[in-house]
């Protein structure tokens, strides 16, 4: 997989809505209190425990990460099994990223993808070994949240054609979600800020995703999306590509 590969630029935009989804943009404050154990208030103060609440963000980040990439590989073995049947999978798996696309963009009701059960944790493990097996364990409850999203990208590692590239795709995946996660951490004031403002937009990103994966499904389906690859591919300097 190189670095001008279009999966790897759906799987990173797909991260960026799942952080963008209703059920954990809203909840990011409370999140990033809990791991490093300081209120709002005090994450807002400019100077105030940056590098601890940077190692924690870290933490946290590694922790979900780990979780994400550990599904990854299972769907691309998943897909390596199945390999003699791949374009019986190719037609599944388009299809089934097209419905959550249609179901995310509000168009195909699937409740059963609503319903998720939220991890409770009462108090946190010690240090940043804890930070970490929170991340793990918020990565478990997020699942459900940002499963048609990622259930997309986890379909879309099953067609692929070695466990590597499930791997890094949804290595890209966590990047996305992480990026936005970790800068905010770094300033929540000014994250509040553009947050007070963003709200009333996040129904518009949700049917923006939903379009993208209805897209990336109907790709997938006609086998363009491999084409497309391909030709993104190509764009990519050689250069760079010999050193990837």
């Amino acid at each position: 997989m190189a670095f001008g590969d279009l999966s790897l630029l759906v799987a990173f935009s797909a991260g960026l809505f799942s952080f963008l989804s209703p059920c954990v943009l809203p909840l990011f404050p409370s999140y990033l209190s809990f791991i490093t154990g300081m209120s709002v208030e005090e994450l807002q103060e400019p100077v105030r425990g940056r590098r601890q609440i940077a190692l924690h963000s870290l933490a946290f980040i590694v922790g979900f990460s780990a979780v994400f990439v550990a599904m990854g590989a299972s769907f691309s073995v998943l897909g390596q099994l199945l390999f003699g049947y791949r374009e019986v999978v190719r037609y599944v798996g388009g299809a089934l990223i097209i419905a959550f696309g249609l179901y995310i963009a509000g168009v195909l009701p699937l409740r059963w993808l609503g319903r998720y059960r939220q991890v409770q944790l009462r108090a946190k493990p010690a240090g940043y070994l804890g930070t970490w097996l929170v991340g793990v364990t918020f990565a478990i409850g997020w699942t459900p949240c940002v499963g048609p999203i990622l259930g997309s990208i986890l379909t879309l590692a099953g067609t692929t054609e070695t466990v590597q590239t499930g791997v890094v795709m949804l290595t890209a995946y966590s990047a996305g979600l992480a990026l936005p996660f970790f800068l905010g951490s770094m300033a929540l004031g000014s994250f509040l800020t553009a947050f007070r403002r963003f709200r009333p937009f996040i129904p518009v990103v949700e049917r923006v995703a939903g379009a993208l994966l209805i897209a990336v499904g109907l790709l997938v389906v006609t086998n363009y999306f491999t084409v497309l690859n391909a030709y993104a591919i190509s764009l990519t300097p050689e250069w760079l590509l010999k050193r990837l």
